[in-house]
């Protein structure tokens, strides 16, 4: 018996500290997983209607007792953001002005540009504009490139000054979707409000980018030749101008060509900026040589990286009225293209000439603005109209919303069966 107990008590001591061990390592463990491990119950139970959350309280409790009303609806995706481009050269300023007003909306973000052929008086009659502007200078979403890049028409300095314009938005603010570069020969054919709405139910990844590997003709003039761009080093402005040598066709990536004005996605805004992978690189140094450099440049980037090609839709969102085969540059637009231009159900349209009277048409008919004035938004409060920044989460869209929304699907639907996509 006696020997009994002495086993017992040579066993009590060891059992205890294994216990209070094996009670400290449990604590320490739960400590450090607490954090972690009730964020993933409550992904798990997010999946589930709110009766059998985990927050529920039994009937027995007095907090079940508390009438608390019916719960809100839940929340959907956030409306979109847009971040735009708006560029010109000499003799712009009155025509980015004016696009610059039927554009703006105070959840978005924009960038303006006149280029350095542009006067000096010009560029510093902008920015002091922007800076005395009442809402431009409250919301603080207008930026203007006050070091002006020099830019050469169909060179390689219109693509590094798009690049130069998504990096200064990337830096200023993160709450944007899509980039949108324009020229201030572009002009809206709906509301800021119609186009956040038609966006808003859409995928955040898509990317709209007109393109082909069909290059044709392009193949010989355009991609064998190799140019220079005096924008690279030159001060004042002077055309391209080609060299003697040619150029075999690519065999390390396929070339894409397609529209200079496209709907970038944030995600691969980053890509072609940050570039984490080395070809948004490697094809800016190829491009330098290409002439109309802007209209390859995103779409061999876009298609020939897997994760972004699925992302394309074929189209730019653009009217633009083109001769048949296309010349260098497409027709100006009238009032003799107003239906047309509605029919189409894009959102932009180009090229315009300034105060054009079909550019009063689309003010009245398609975007209820007044000369001088923003285009009207739910955003819009005080007297005279748009003086003040109301509710800007507020939208109210009209027909335009419904036109693009139609062509969107359209596209989309190709988009999503992979037809006309990267081929």
């Amino acid at each position: 018996m006696v020997s009994m107990l002495n086993m017992e008590k040579k066993w009590v001591f060891p059992l205890v500290i294994t216990s209070l061990i094996c009670t400290i390592l449990v604590v320490t463990c739960f400590n450090m997983g607490l954090v972690s491990s009730v964020h993933k119950i409550n992904s798990i139970f997010s999946i589930f209607p709110a009766h059998i959350s985990m927050n529920q309280r039994k009937p027995g409790y007095a907090e079940s007792k508390i009438d608390t009303g019916p719960l809100p609806p839940p929340s959907g995706p956030a409306l979109p953001r847009f971040a735009y481009l708006v560029s010109g050269s000499k003799g712009d300023l009155e025509k980015l002005w004016r696009t610059l007003h039927a554009l703006y909306h105070p959840r978005n973000q924009y960038v303006v540009h006149l280029d350095l052929e542009a006067p000096a008086v010009e560029r510093v009659t902008l920015a002091s504009r922007i800076a005395n502007h009442t809402v431009f200078s409250k919301v603080g979403n207008v930026y203007m490139i006050t070091k002006a890049n020099m830019v050469t028409y169909r060179g390689p300095t219109m693509v590094a000054n798009t690049l130069h314009a998504c990096a200064i938005h990337l830096n200023r603010s993160k709450n944007w979707d899509w980039f949108i570069n324009l020229s201030a020969s572009d002009y809206p054919l709906v509301t800021q409000d119609d186009l956040i709405d038609a966006f808003s139910d859409l995928n955040r990844n898509l990317n709209f980018i007109e393109h082909t590997s069909q290059l044709g003709w392009k193949a010989d003039k355009r991609a064998m030749p190799l140019i220079i761009d005096p924008g690279l080093y030159m001060s004042t402005k002077s055309d391209i101008f080609w060299t003697s040598q040619r150029r075999a066709l690519p065999t390390a990536f396929k070339l894409f060509t397609g529209s200079a004005w496209t709907v970038l996605s944030h995600s691969f805004v980053e890509f072609c900026v940050w570039g984490w992978d080395n070809l948004p690189r490697t094809l800016l140094m190829y491009y330098t040589n290409f002439l109309s450099s802007p209209e390859g440049y995103f779409q061999t980037v876009v298609c020939n990286v897997p994760e972004f090609a699925k992302t394309v839709v074929n189209h730019d969102l653009h009217y633009i009225s083109w001769d048949t085969p296309p010349k260098q540059h497409p027709h100006i637009l009238t009032l003799n293209d107003m239906d047309k231009m509605i029919r189409s159900n894009a959102a932009f349209a180009r090229k315009f000439s300034q105060d054009d009277p079909v550019l009063d048409k689309i003010d009245k008919d398609l975007l209820g603005r007044e000369k001088g004035s923003f285009t009207p938004g739910a955003w819009c409060s005080g007297e005279p109209k748009c003086l003040k920044v109301g509710d800007m989460n507020k939208i109210k869209p009209g027909p335009g919303a419904q036109r693009v929304r139609q062509l969107i699907a359209k596209l989309s639907t190709k988009a999503i069966l992979g037809r006309d996509q990267c081929k």
